[in-house]
C-alpha cells in the first residue's frame, strides 16, 4: 500500500490490497473498510468495493477499490487468478467446502499420485465448469446459495473457464494439495467436486487461498487488524 500512507486520498480513488481472514464474507471485509474510513476522515459516505470474492472458507488476496478507483473494479476482476487448494478425498459436501457436513464417502484405495496427476491434465486449457449450487451466481434474480438454504431445486448451467497451470504440490490418498493458475469465473470448489469424479472417488475443499490477482500478489497486502490499527496515518482531515 505504499511507503507514505500520508498521501493517499481515499475519495479520488485508491486501490488496496487485503489479505482476508478465514471466516470473513467478502462483504464483511469492504464494510469494515468503508466504515473505518468514514469514522475516520469525518465523512458519511465513501464508494468501497471489492474486486472479486472469496468465499468465506478461503483466506488471501483482496483488491478493494476506493472512491473514484471503483471504477476500475471490473479490470481488476478480469485477471488471472493464483490459488493453493487443499482438497480432501473420498468424501463429499453440498457446498463443495467446508461450510456444510459430508454427505457421501468413496472408497481411496484405487487412487495413485501418477492416476491423480494423469486426471488433472484433463482440467487443462479451456474446460466448461459447472458452479457451485452455493454461490452467488443469480438465478432468477436472487443468488444461486439463496436458492440452496431455502432447499429448492436449481439448475446451474456451465460455463467455460481457463486453467492455464494445475499443479500438484503434495499428494496422499486422503489429501492433495494444488497450485491452480486460472482465468475469472473458476469455481476452485467445483474444481474439487470434478477432480473426485473424475478419480472415480468424491472430494471437496478443505482449504483454499488466493495468491494473486493479475500483477497484484498476497505478499504485498495487509491484514485488516494492521490497517485498522494504522488508519489514522493513512488518513489526512
Amino acid at each position: 500500500m505504499g511507503e507514505e500512507p500520508k498521501n493517499f486520498d481515499f475519495v479520488k480513488g485508491e486501490v488496496l490490497l487485503f489479505d482476508k481472514a478465514l471466516d470473513w464474507t467478502s462483504f464483511d471485509l469492504v464494510q469494515k473498510v468503508r466504515n473505518n474510513l468514514c469514522r475516520a476522515m469525518k465523512i458519511k459516505k465513501l464508494k468501497v468495493g471489492h474486486a472479486g470474492t472469496l468465499d468465506p472458507k478461503a483466506t488471501g488476496l483482496m483488491i478493494l477499490c476506493t472512491g473514484k478507483a471503483t471504477k476500475q473494479i471490473e479490470m481488476h476482476q478480469a485477471g488471472e487468478k493464483e490459488y493453493l487448494a487443499s482438497i480432501k478425498l473420498g468424501a463429499t459436501t453440498p457446498s463443495f467446502d467446508l461450510e456444510t457436513e459430508e454427505d457421501a464417502q468413496f472408497d481411496t484405495k484405487h487412487i495413485t499420485q501418477v492416476a491423480t496427476e494423469a486426471v488433472l491434465q484433463q482440467f487443462l486449457g479451456e474446460i466448461e465448469q459447472v458452479p457451485p449450487v452455493f454461490s452467488a451466481v443469480k438465478i432468477d434474480g436472487q443468488r444461486a446459495y439463496t436458492h440452496a438454504r431455502k432447499g429448492t431445486d436449481v439448475k446451474m448451467r456451465s460455463r467455460l473457464i481457463h486453467i492455464r497451470e494445475l499443479e500438484l504440490l503434495d499428494f496422499s490418498q486422503e489429501k492433495i494439495e494444488l497450485r491452480v493458475v486460472c482465468s475469472k469465473g473458476t469455481y476452485i470448489r467445483a474444481l474439487a467436486r470434478d477432480i473426485g469424479k473424475a478419480l472415480d472417488s468424491g472430494a471437496y475443499l478443505i482449504g483454499l487461498r488466493r495468491t494473486r490477482i493479475g500483477d497484484f500478489k498476497v505478499d504485498d497486502a495487509l491484514s485488516l487488524t494492521d490497517f485498522l490499527k494504522n488508519i489514522d496515518k493513512f488518513v489526512t482531515n
